[in-house]
């Protein structure tokens, strides 16, 4: 079984990239001519692309377009998801009915087919991108969050707050969503590698990040064209995303085990 550190580095590495990136001296749209498709060698590890330009540079730039666009979707899903969710089972009535079948009309189409046609709609960049995996990503996390807060709404200290007079949004913001705070941060973590696969695969279509700006999916597709002649061009930045799509779900996996007590207490 893997271990828990490879996963930590991967994740770690991909931060720091992302985070830090600016500060080294990429130059991802320099172009030279004499350097088209030439492999991975001694001076540059992972080559350079149909242009001429090296592909490290692209690839750090694509792992903050990544990086950003999956913890701003997350983020303000979860924002959204929450509020929704866990007003709608406090509520009940028929504004949870109303929730409800809203929730299973969103469920009822694929959701990446859903962020293709409203990225089709909007158009191409980045802040559309964002836009449409966030009217995809917020109905997981109100599902979860209604769930919960329907287990935990009628206990006893929920029961003394609405005695005492608190109102609604101190009840769900103070008392609820703090008690369902970790199954959310293991749904988050899952979300975060689905953000990263859908905006590559937005990309890759055409409707995510517009060139020149280096995204890793619109790096797979420039690469297909050169397959045989140049196939680290797809490889480099196919890989690079494997990894983080794969580290994070394992870190998601252990998270998962380490917040279940009854799994816990097992081992």
């Amino acid at each position: 079984m893997m271990r828990l550190w490879f996963p930590a580095a991967i994740f770690v590495l991909w931060f720091v990239l992302a985070l830090f990136g600016p500060l080294f001296s990429l130059s991802p749209d320099h172009i030279e001519l004499s350097r088209i498709l030439l492999p991975p060698d001694a001076n540059e590890w992972f080559g350079y692309d149909d242009l001429g330009r090296s592909l490290w540079d692209r690839l750090i730039v694509g792992a903050q377009t990544s990086f950003i666009v999956s913890m701003a979707v997350v983020a303000i899903s979860i924002l959204i998801g929450v509020t929704i969710g866990s007003f709608s089972a406090f509520v009940g009535g028929w504004f949870d009915h109303l929730i409800v079948r809203i929730i299973d009309i969103f469920l009822a189409f694929p959701g990446i087919l859903l962020a293709i046609a409203l990225a089709g709609l909007m158009g191409p960049g980045i802040d559309n991108v964002v836009i449409a995996l966030c009217v995809v990503g917020w109905v997981g996390f109100a599902r979860l969050s209604r769930a919960q807060v329907m287990t935990l709404k009628n206990r006893d200290h929920v029961q003394a707050a609405i005695a005492l007079g608190a109102s609604r949004s101190r009840i769900i913001f103070k008392h609820l969503v703090p008690l369902i705070a970790a199954p959310l941060i293991v749904e988050a973590t899952f979300a975060i590698a689905s953000v990263v696969i859908a905006e590559a695969g937005l990309s890759f279509l055409g409707l995510g990040i517009q060139p020149p700006t280096p995204s890793w999916g619109s790096m797979i597709r420039d690469g297909t064209r050169y397959m045989l002649v140049a196939p680290h061009m797809v490889l480099v930045p196919g890989i690079a995303l494997m990894l983080v799509v794969l580290s994070v779900n394992l870190l998601g996996d252990r998270l998962r085990d380490w917040l279940d007590v009854r799994s816990r207490d097992r081992k």
